[in-house]
């Protein structure tokens, strides 16, 4: 019986041990990939040194076996020490795991913390993990994976990463490699950099440490802080931290007080705001529904003002009709509104060549000032307007419009004021309306001239017309020679209508037949059709130089009076008595 039961006993135990499975076979150490040696500089490296510890020994079950190091470890290789509260050194692999506040100081004073790191002395690279911290002379890194490359001395993350410069400024990116001789940081991936004045955010961003200089491979932005609407776009550029410098060069902005800036290469101070643009450059005033084009502009962010030339031209975009504006050099500004200080009135001045062109009104002067806001436009220095069939001349003219509705109510002309209309626009006879005076002012409607008044020695010359009442036939009557303190002009339907002769009033009416061709003109009579733009692009011309109309002179009734008067003196000159010698 005792025999039967040991047996059974036996084959018990067998069994239950043969199901146990045997021991697992070392593997040994698994590095990650990136302890593959490819630094082609690493010559065959020393061996990791163990400088001190508390306690040193061997767990079978532990680490493969290898050597543990506990309390206060340190070790040396190269120049670099590594400190932490336990190492696990695989001595035939030349490598460490260190755990617990691990600390490694690199020859030239760089110190990156970490949690753990394991560190490869054949090709001397480090990774570091959780709550990793990188702190040079220049910044502090803060990641939760750093992997370390003594040979080429670099850095890099791609757990994500904050980088606090000792300048203020402070970095977010995902992946970076920092570059710790020459202090570069290449950012790798969409990045920003905040600092208490701006703050950049970039696709791809390589940053010097050691000159403050970012250079940009991508989709960039610096804000401004303070004013958040004025900021720096690029597509490829750089920036300089010390000087607030900005060059940009590929698909740039500069946006400043709402107004744009762009060019093929642009440059801009943030310290200073001023910046600059050459090659195709446009200057876009989107409140103002404005544009400036032209090869080279400038913008003073402090002074809310700009320049562009190099010929430049100017668009005021309408709901129905544009106008266009050229000139050597065009500026543009604001200024506070003096009935409200949280306003401000935009302006826009030319200088020199000034040709304007707009469907129903085109002009030159020297120079122009421009009110935006309020609508007031000044030509300055032998100015010239044309209306339809009439032109407008003085020393200067003054265009007064309606912004929101977008039509011009009247025009002032100061000095030396001259209107000329075509008496008649359907023929080529040479039959003008004339008003001379010191100043003038049209009123229009519909942006139609309506009536004009003439104040200061005014004179006119116009041609008297009756209409039958009937047949509606207009009859030419004569010409009618005014002159008086003030003449009030009305226009119907385009035409002079009716002269109305105040203060002082002096009006003689003469037919054809008794008024010469010369008497039908002022001395400073011009008619300039030449020099009128006949489409936008006229406006980059000096002067378009058209042929002058040739209009036909009918002067035969005068002519044909003239010689009978002259038959008629002939006629009733006292006949002298011959006289016969004796």
């Amino acid at each position: 019986m005792k025999k039967s039961f040991f047996v059974v006993l036996l084959l018990i135990f067998v069994r239950i041990f043969s199901q146990v499975t045997p021991p697992t076979q070392n593997q040994g150490l698994v590095k990650d990939p990136f302890f593959k040696n490819s630094n082609t500089q690493t010559q065959t490296s020393k061996k990791v040194k163990h400088v001190h510890s508390d306690t040193a020994g061997v767990t079978p079950d532990k680490y493969e076996g290898n050597m543990v190091f506990s309390g206060n470890v340190q070790f040396e290789h190269q120049g670099s020490v590594l400190t932490a509260d336990e190492v696990v050194f695989y001595q035939k692999e030349n490598f460490l795991k260190a755990i617990g506040n691990v600390v490694l100081t690199t020859p030239d004073g760089n110190r990156i913390t970490a949690e753990e790191m394991e560190y490869d002395g054949n090709t001397e690279r480090g990774i570091a993990r959780k709550n990793v911290v990188l702190t040079d002379p220049k910044q502090t890194i803060k990641t939760e994976t750093l992997y370390y490359d003594k040979i080429p001395n670099t850095a890099y993350f791609n757990t994500g990463g904050t980088i606090y410069s000792n300048d203020g400024s402070v970095m977010y990116t995902r992946s970076a490699t920092y570059y710790l001789n020459t202090k570069m940081i290449d950012f790798i991936g969409r990045s920003n950099i905040e600092t208490d004045k701006y703050t950049i955010v970039s696709d791809n961003i390589k940053q010097n440490q050691n000159t403050g200089v970012s250079d940009f491979t991508g989709p960039t932005t610096i804000r401004d802080k303070r004013n958040p609407i004025n900021y720096v776009y690029t597509e490829s550029g750089s920036y300089n931290s010390k000087t607030g410098e900005s060059f940009l060069n590929k698909n740039s902005r500069i946006h400043n007080n709402g107004k744009i800036l762009t060019g093929d290469k642009l440059y801009f101070n943030r310290n200073t705001g001023f910046g600059k643009g050459t090659g195709n450059v446009m200057l876009d005033d989107p409140q103002q529904k404005r544009f400036i084009k032209g090869g080279y502009g400038e913008i003073y962010e402090k002074k809310d003002s700009a320049m562009v030339t190099d010929k430049p031209y100017a668009v005021k975009i309408l709901s129905k009709d544009s106008a266009y504006f050229s000139a050597e050099k065009f500026i543009t500004f604001q200024k506070p509104d003096s009935t409200n200080a949280l306003k401000k009135k935009s302006y826009l001045r030319a200088f020199r060549k000034v040709r304007i062109f707009k469907t129903n009104m085109q002009g030159r002067a020297d120079s122009l000032s421009f009110n935006e806001t309020d609508g007031e436009m000044h030509l300055m220095r032998k100015p010239i307007l044309w209306m339809g069939v009439k032109q407008v001349t003085g020393d200067e003219i003054r265009v007064y419009s309606n912004p929101e509705k977008e039509i011009t109510d009247s025009i002032r002309v100061l000095g030396n004021a001259f209107a000329i209309s075509k008496a008649d626009s359907l023929n080529l006879k040479d039959e003008f309306n004339q008003i001379k005076s010191k100043n003038m002012i049209v009123y229009l409607n519909n942006n139609a001239i309506d009536s004009a008044k003439a104040v200061g020695n005014a004179q006119a010359i116009t041609y008297a017309d009756d209409t039958n009442e009937k047949t509606k036939e207009v009859t030419r009557i004569g010409v009618a020679l005014s002159t008086c303190g003030e003449i009030v002009a009305q226009f119907l339907e385009r035409r002079l209508e009716v002269i109305d002769c105040n203060i002082g009033a002096n009006t003689d009416t003469y037919p054809m037949s008794k008024i010469s061709k010369a008497e039908r003109f002022f001395k400073d009579f011009n008619w300039n059709t030449k020099d009128r733009p006949q489409k936008w692009g006229d406006i980059f011309l000096d002067t378009p130089n058209y042929p002058e109309i040739v209009y036909e002179s009918d002067n035969s009734l005068f002519e044909r009076a003239e010689a009978e008067r002259k038959k008629l003196e002939e006629k009733n000159k006292p006949k002298t008595p011959v006289r016969v010698k004796k």
